[in-house]
């Protein structure tokens, strides 16, 4: 609602206030950003408290929500870019912990020259992933790993949704991707995020479901959204999940 505020007999429109926070959209994962108006500051900036609350955009006196969402959509590459680099972004080095399936496991040597990485316990008992060979080659190896993983899981629940609607799917690829959870070309090709595997297995599905429903609606309309829904009862909350933690998944690699 506009109100009206009178100056001098006459009246002038009130901006309506600023929301707490924008979602600006990446594909399937917007980033939440909270508004602060300053009518001290001179300009909008977008910055990362150290405290690690999340993204703040200052609007300045005189700003307003359009020019707002405008500002961050124009520096959202950067934005995504400094969230992967803060110190919590997780390298995937021995001792670091990784949600394999949304169940946290930690990356343990296993001081063998050969074999493949596995899953398996660490000595205290925390589930772990075992990986073999120079400790300097762990991150490409689990990060390899990982990918094998995400396609073998997303190809079998992309495949069983794609039967459940008569669809046949031309190809699947997994990929480094940073803007978007997935995605599904018009000649039947799917292609997702290896960082699904990092998720609990209800929001992979959900992400498969979500581009196998393209197969029959290339668009996010009305009947595309139910089609998603009959696939996979928990889009709603597994939308809202990657809302909150999806960008905690791209910090890891």
């Amino acid at each position: 609602m506009i109100r009206l505020k009178t100056f001098g007999g006459k009246l002038r429109a009130r901006k309506p206030a600023l929301p707490d926070h924008i979602e600006i959209d990446t594909g399937d994962a917007p980033v939440r950003i909270r508004l602060r108006a300053n009518p001290r500051a001179q300009r909008y900036l977008l910055r990362l408290p150290a405290d690690h609350s999340g993204p703040v955009l200052t609007v300045p006196k005189g700003g307003d929500l359009q020019r707002a969402e405008r500002f961050a959509r124009q520096h959202i590459d950067w934005l995504i870019e400094r969230l992967e680099c803060r110190p919590d972004h997780v390298a995937l080095r021995p001792g670091d912990l990784v949600p394999l399936r949304g169940k946290e496991h930690l990356i343990v040597p296993t001081g063998q020259l050969r074999g493949l990485v596995s899953t398996g316990q660490a000595v205290c008992g925390t589930p772990a992933l075992l990986v073999p060979g120079a400790e300097e080659h762990a991150p490409r190896k689990v990060t390899t790993w990982l990918k094998g993983q995400a396609k073998a899981d997303l190809t079998q629940r992309a495949e069983d949704h794609a039967a459940k609607i008569g669809k046949k799917i031309a190809a699947i690829s997994v990929r480094d991707t940073k803007s978007r959870w997935g995605s599904c070309a018009s000649n039947g090709r799917l292609s997702f995020s290896w960082r699904l595997i990092l998720a609990p297995p209800d929001i992979l599905d959900y992400v498969a479901a979500h581009e196998v429903a393209h197969l029959k609606e290339m668009n996010h309309s009305d009947r595309f959204w139910r089609l998603c829904e009959e696939l996979a009862p928990q889009t709603p909350e597994a939308r809202v999940w990657l809302k909150e933690h999806g960008i905690r998944l791209h910090g890891y690699g």
